[in-house]
């Protein structure tokens, strides 16, 4: 399996459109509007650097208002405790 991270600029005020059409797709785990020099960020996983190009140049791409990305694919994981107290 390949995970990765992609980071999104979108057209202004089309951010909850964008998020929501990402969010359907199967590959998307999650999907998050965030600030800063990106708008939009979606944690997937596919099941090769193949179907990882195939997903963004098939279906990334033909979603509208979507200006640049940036790809950022997971080398390593690791997970933090089970349950964490938020404050």
């Amino acid at each position: 399996m390949v995970n990765a991270f992609i980071l999104f600029k979108v057209s202004s005020g089309s951010e909850r459109e964008v998020a929501k059409k990402i969010a359907d797709f199967d590959e998307v785990l999650v999907i998050g509007i965030i600030f800063g020099e990106y708008d939009l960020v979606a944690e997937v996983s596919v099941k090769s650097l193949e179907a990882l190009e195939e997903f963004i140049a098939e279906k990334i791409r033909t979603v509208p208002n979507i200006l640049v990305t940036s790809t950022m694919i997971v080398a390593r994981k690791y997970k933090g405790r089970n349950s964490r107290t938020v404050k």
